[in-house]
């Protein structure tokens, strides 16, 4: 076993990234190609927290939109981010990691309630834990219920997964010549309005010193590369 940076992270995956090509729903692929690299991240010593969300099938505040009542279109986006757990989870357990879904809503016939002290338990125990229904509270992210996660388990780096190799100053898809940050601080996140993730998140990070790392898990090998101390994606801190 090579050297590891970190003795746990925590891992924020959003629910689009599991489309891959399709327009609804959980694409096999991607979700094995997820469990591959989080298996690397197991296999080398590192404790691993995943907080899932459930964009792929169900956003509350865009079911707000078209006229649901949002604390009800809310806990549909949670009970969402619970079955795209369960979906990872299956992935991660035929890729040969334990694996515990915890839920911060109580759906006990499929997976358990979310207990702090027994989710650090699992941990200890090398088994991957996914933290389902965000916080468990309406009108709050799944980047907010990660920040809290990340900072109750006690990880040294909350990892924010998305599609691109870090924060821009720009969206590099429409802006071809926009800067790419190496680091930055929380309150530059918030100032400059570069929405990498939601507001309230970057504010618990910052409050708490929870530094957070955004990569692109697209790359293969991006993962591992960061727990073993490569400068991948952007930090803010």
């Amino acid at each position: 076993m090579s050297k590891t940076t970190f003795r746990r992270i925590l891992l924020k995956v959003s629910g689009e990234a599991l489309l891959g090509e399709l327009d609804y729903g959980i694409d096999p692929k991607v979700s094995s190609r997820i469990a591959r690299e989080v298996a690397e991240v197991v296999d080398a010593g590192v404790q691993i927290g995943i907080v899932i969300g459930g964009g792929n099938i169900f956003r509350g505040k865009g079911l707000a939109a078209s006229g649901i009542d949002r604390i009800t279109g809310d806990h549909m986006g949670m009970l969402a981010t619970v079955m795209n757990a369960l979906g990872l989870q299956d992935a991660l357990e035929r890729a040969g990691v334990t694996t515990r879904v915890m839920s911060a809503i109580s759906v006990r016939e499929v997976c358990e309630d979310y207990i702090r002290r027994r989710a650090v338990r699992h941990l200890e125990k090398n088994r991957a834990v996914i933290f389902a229904a965000g916080t468990g509270n309406p009108f709050f992210t799944t980047d907010t219920a990660a920040s809290l996660r990340a900072i109750e388990i006690g990880a040294d780096l909350m990892i924010k997964a998305t599609k691109v190799d870090g924060i821009y100053s720009a969206d590099p898809e429409l802006v071809p010549d926009a800067e790419r940050y190496e680091q930055l601080s929380y309150d530059e996140v918030i100032e400059r309005k570069l929405a990498v993730m939601d507001t309230n998140a970057i504010v618990l990070c910052r409050d708490q010193s929870m530094p957070i790392r955004i990569i692109d898990l697209n790359q293969p090998g991006n993962l591992d590369r960061l727990i073993r101390g490569e400068s991948v994606g952007t930090l803010v801190s």
